[in-house]
């Protein structure tokens, strides 16, 4: 963010976001430097006032659209002085605008556009007729319209005069900003969106079913209705319109234009229905459809982003040697052996599943190569035939965890060229079986390989904007890679690449430079790396771990800016800082107010504490053994009333889909995830949270699992029964075609 903040932009956002004038001048004019969200919300506390990272990118975000506002408003100014239109209570207006569309509004009539009907009464001669009319005086319109029937300017008689005066008018009042805005309003608040199908394409479009005779007030509707309609519409299966909103439009127009009652306020009235009905109506509903796909993509992606989020941050089973496998029948099982930085030492192909001679084969090698490679665990995708292999490999009672890993985004990961410079000379199968693996060991380093487009934790993540997701996506990465802190001795260039200040080229630096000189000895060397400057190694020193270093805060978050505050303190208490990491009594002794000074204060002390005492500490969740229920192994196994154990794959605005290890996850609708009402689905459940759910139906032909994470299933209070019959039903069947869609990926 190069461009200078303006006072206004400060003020402007300070206000909107309820926070200090301070707080947000700092903040801009360290992303101004180029700091990146989490080097300011970890290292700059006493510089913001403590701002954590979704504040810090609420600033940055505003700061963004306020810039591009800005942009457009130095080209409507510029584009009105052209046209010698400016005046100063114009020039004020557009730079009071506070919205694209309030300026857009206010531009709209001075706006080069094509013929109108208005544009052609005004050659007519026909412009202080409608002034006329609009005075709206007790006289006779045909009277005042007689002076304009001149035939040789194509007015032939008394009527299309009064018909151009009318147009004239029309286009005036829809081209009126404060009309606009106000209709807008009227939209936004009183609108219903009304779907329907297109006669002829009910059987075509039968995945929109539930949308074929729709109504829902727009304030209300969810993020993911609006989508669905959106895409029934753009497919060809659906119409959908605004509707109750023409009586309140027309009485704000007849308000502010129809002033008196007589003739020729008559002529206004007409001319004012008339803008209603040619021409703001049509313009106000695309407007404001775009405005409400704005906000439901905005939705969607908070979606995505929080269900990412607690994917990235699962809990690692930590550095342990694995054995992954890539599950399948006819094409047998692909082995990997892991050592327990995820480094492939071995690979093979055993046919557990096909025959006895295959199986008896499997018996032989998988516990031989867990002997050989010491396996401390085992990774099994949970794919076609994962449940099988699962049960085989449990059978052999080798002693070790036997864990189901989520295959989903692994066949995108295996045929990218991520994975094709990991290990050109392996096929997609032995790539695919490593990313199992190496789940295991540590999900966030793996998943980081992959789009999060492709793995499936979204809602609709197709049809939002596409440019407003991937910025959203790599922020929260980012957010989750330097929360958890990068190995830099281990770390892959994918992962590097999301560490705060370093990016592609310095990410690719340092594997060369590590691949060059060997593991680097302390944080110091990283200074050692081509290009990676003063600026770089501030952003990023504090999240680079050295765990092998001499200095032990090289290998937690401590920044090396506080360094000298560490060995000071250590010092003053009569001690090494290797003595003051190892031992609580002494960081019991630091006097922390004693260290308050301009550049650190309570907050940056109150970090260094908490890091001496646990360095480097991961702030992922601890590692748990999951298994499925041995009672189902597919959706035919599936009873009503059965109770089983499973993991949620992802959270939408409607429920949260369960994988209870049957190749088909289930469905909880937001009226059984809780015995209360359930306004959000996030608040009772996350992404890779386990569960135990109840079976509420299954529906074969469909393979459809409706599930309950209620005590009395299917019972629902009160408030779970409007919220049923306020339409989220109907509109979960008409999800569950996206969603199925969505995980074709996952199950190869």
């Amino acid at each position: 963010m190069k461009q200078v903040m303006n006072e206004k932009f400060v003020m402007t956002i300070a206000e909107e976001l309820n926070l200090n004038v301070r707080q947000v001048l700092a903040t801009l004019l360290l992303l101004q430097d180029d700091a990146t969200v989490p080097f300011i919300a970890r290292y700059r506390k006493e510089v913001t006032g403590s701002l954590d990272e979704v504040q810090v990118s609420a600033i940055r975000d505003r700061a963004e659209a306020l810039l591009e506002l800005e942009k457009r408003q130095t080209a409507v100014l510029k584009s009105l002085h052209n046209q010698g239109e400016l005046t100063p209570e114009l020039e004020k207006a557009v730079r009071q605008a506070k919205t694209m569309a309030t300026l857009e509004d206010i531009y709209l009539p001075y706006k080069p556009k094509r013929k109108t009907r208005a544009s052609v009464a005004r050659e007519k001669g026909l412009e202080p007729l409608a002034k006329i009319l609009l005075q709206q005086e007790d006289l006779s319109p045909e009277i005042a319209a007689e002076p304009y029937v001149n035939p040789e300017k194509g007015v032939a008689a008394i009527e299309e005069a009064l018909q151009g005066a009318r147009d004239i008018i029309a286009e005036r009042v829809s081209e009126d900003a404060v009309i606009r805005g106000q209709l807008r309003e009227i939209y936004l608040t009183q609108g219903k969106i009304h779907a329907q199908v297109i006669k002829g394409k009910e059987t075509e479009g039968r995945k929109f079913k539930d949308y074929f005779d729709w109504e829902e007030p727009l304030r209300s509707i969810p993020s993911h209705r609006m989508l669905a309609i959106r895409r029934g519409r753009e497919e060809g299966f659906l119409t959908a319109k605004i509707t109750n909103v023409e009586a309140a439009g027309l009485q704000i127009i007849k308000t502010a234009y129809v002033k008196k009652q007589n003739v020729c306020a008559q002529q206004v009235e007409r001319a004012a229905e008339d803008s209603y009905q040619r021409l703001l109506s049509s313009s106000l509903q695309a407007d404001v459809m775009v405005e409400m796909k704005k906000r439901a993509d905005a939705q969607a992606i908070r979606v995505f982003v929080e269900n990412m989020r607690e994917l990235l941050m699962a809990a690692p089973l930590g550095q342990k040697r694995v054995m992954g496998i890539d599950p399948g029948f006819r094409t047998g099982c692909k082995v990997v052996c892991l050592d327990a930085q995820g480094k492939l030492l071995f690979n093979i192909t055993v046919y557990p599943t096909t025959g006895e001679p295959g199986r008896i084969d499997a018996e032989r090698i998988i516990p031989a190569l867990g002997k050989k490679f010491e396996i401390e665990a085992i990774a099994i995708g949970n794919g076609t035939a994962g449940r099988e292999t699962e049960a085989f490999v449990r059978n052999l009672n080798l002693s070790v965890p036997v864990v189901m890993v989520s295959e989903s985004g692994a066949s995108i990961y295996s045929a990218s060229a991520v994975a094709r410079e990991e290990f050109p000379d392996h096929d997609v199968t032995v790539r695919g079986a490593v990313s199992i693996g190496r789940r295991l060991i540590d999900p966030l380093a793996e998943l980081v390989k992959i789009d999060p487009k492709s793995i499936g934790v979204g809602q609709y993540q197709h049809d939002v904007n596409q440019r407003a997701l991937k910025k959203s996506l790599d922020d929260v990465v980012m957010s989750c890679v330097n929360a958890v802190g990068v190995d830099v001795n281990t770390a892959s260039k994918q992962i590097l690449n999301y560490v705060s200040g370093l990016g592609a080229r310095l990410a690719q630096n340092i594997i060369q430079y590590r691949d060059e000189y060997g593991a680097f000895g302390s944080r110091e060397d990283l200074k050692k790396v081509p290009l990676l400057g003063s600026q770089a190694y501030e952003q990023a020193a504090g999240f680079l771990r050295v765990p092998t270093s001499d200095n032990g805060l090289d290998a937690g978050a401590v920044h090396p800016e506080r360094y000298p505050l560490v060995e000071k303190m250590a010092r003053d208490i009569g001690c090494t800082v290797i003595e003051l990491l190892k031992n609580k009594n002494m960081r019991d002794q630091i006097e922390v107010k004693k260290y308050v000074s301009e550049e650190t204060g309570l907050p940056t002390l109150q970090d260094i504490l908490q890091e001496l005492d646990k360095p480097g500490r991961d702030p992922r969740r601890q590692f748990e053994i999951f298994t499925f229920s041995e009672d189902a192994h597919e959706i035919t196994d599936l009873r009503e009333g059965m109770v089983l154990p499973g993991i949620v794959t992802n959270v939408a605005d409607f429920g949260a889909f369960v994988d209870v290890g049957v190749h088909q996850d289930g469905l909880v609708h937001v009226s059984e995830l809780a015995n209360h009402f359930v306004r959000d689905p996030r608040e009772v459940v996350k992404v890779q949270q386990t569960v135990n759910v109840t079976v509420l139906s299954v529906d074969l032909e469909r393979r459809r699992i409706a599930l309950s994470l209620r005590s009395e299933p299917g019972s629902g209070s009160r408030g779970n029964r409007e919220q049923r019959k306020t339409g989220d039903s109907p509109a979960v069947r008409g999800d569950w075609a996206d969603k199925l869609h969505a995980l074709k990926n996952k199950w190869r």
